[in-house]
């Protein structure tokens, strides 16, 4: 077996860890920033060429009125207090978060769960990107997402489109600690005839 010269890209993805959501800070990432990260999102599995997600980008006042939102619907459908106000808070301090939303559109040959694992697979694209290029990004969902009233009311979606996650977006300086990996090899099975 020939050795290959070590791998940059390879070396980030053995290495990434996504950045706290509550470490980002201004700067979030500019127009022409943001659309560079997500076309590179885009860049994902996508059976058939549904193109079954879009994004709504909330930064300022956006992201009060949904932290005030998420205060009322979690007091609303029994939320713990303590679960309310840390989303609340989440909302409120992010610099920018990036809904990716799942949005299937009607197929006979693509399944919806295909539609929606592209939809995963851009949200992981997207904090992928961010990182790589130096910015902070955490994928966070949370109860809110599940909330029918809050994902229609707060931002739009129609009844078929679901959220996928909630990709938050800042400047981080902080180096998130390393945690444990999963033990790939108890994971993996090898199949061969």
């Amino acid at each position: 077996m020939t050795q290959l010269d070590p791998n940059p890209v390879m070396d980030f993805l053995l290495t990434r860890r996504s950045k706290p959501a509550k470490a980002l800070t201004l700067p979030a990432p500019d127009a022409d920033t943001l659309q560079q990260l997500l076309t590179a999102a885009t860049r994902v599995p996508d059976h058939g060429r549904m193109e079954p997600w879009r994004f709504v980008v909330l930064e300022g006042a956006a992201l009060e009125r949904l932290s005030a939102l998420v205060r009322e619907r979690g007091a609303a459908t029994g939320v713990e207090p303590e679960k309310i106000e840390k989303s609340a808070l989440s909302w409120a301090r992010a610099p920018m978060i990036v809904a990716v939303i799942s949005s299937p559109k009607p197929s006979d040959k693509i399944p919806q769960v295909e539609q929606l694992l592209s939809s995963g697979a851009v949200c992981l694209s997207l904090v992928n990107a961010a990182l790589a290029t130096g910015w902070g990004a955490s994928w966070i969902t949370g109860w809110a997402a599940f909330d029918r009233l809050f994902v229609e009311n707060g931002l739009g979606l129609e009844p078929q489109e679901q959220i996928a996650g909630f990709v938050h977006l800042g400047s981080c300086d902080l180096t998130a600690p390393e945690r444990a990996r999963p033990d790939v090899a108890a994971l993996t099975t090898r199949v061969r005839a």
